[in-house]
């Protein structure tokens, strides 16, 4: 599982000129999964990204999480996360799960990590086309990869 989190002063997604996800402080958090994938792997970047330490403290020292700045999250699938590039110019998307693999996945990591926050996590819609605005704070921007935990 591939996630790229990016710490957000605000983000939004839009679907069919239908906001249906915006935040303030938080995380925006993209998912891209791949048949392999397990809840083992949701559980750890899960517990990984919900206690990341990349917040300011008092000192303006990145040394807070986002369970301790009370920041909320949007999670959004993103298959283009498993693109394969080595061969030609045309990205190849083999590695991501298809829906009836993904989806299942996608619904759990939700649900872990809404029990990791203990609160709502809003997210887009798998599959549809969304628009994803966002103004990334610092920029911050971690990539995480679940297959790769070092």
């Amino acid at each position: 599982m591939k996630s790229v989190i990016q710490r957000v002063s605000q983000a939004s997604v839009t679907i069919d000129k239908n906001k249906v996800a915006n935040i303030q402080k938080g995380l925006l958090v993209l998912i891209g999964i791949e048949d392999a994938d397990t809840m083992e792997d949701i559980k750890w970047l899960t517990s990984k990204i919900a206690n990341l330490r990349i917040f300011s403290d008092e000192n303006d020292v990145m040394n807070l999480s986002l369970k301790e700045v009370d920041g909320e999250m949007i999670v959004v699938s993103q298959f283009t996360l498993h693109a394969l590039v080595k061969k030609g110019n045309r990205p190849s998307y083999i590695k991501a799960s298809k829906g009836e693999i993904a989806i299942p996945l996608y619904e759990n990591f939700v649900k872990q990590m809404e029990i990791e926050l203990g609160k709502k996590v809003q997210t887009g819609e798998f599959g549809a086309d969304m628009k994803v605005s966002l103004l990334n704070d610092g920029p911050v921007t971690i990539v995480i990869d679940s297959k790769n935990k070092e």
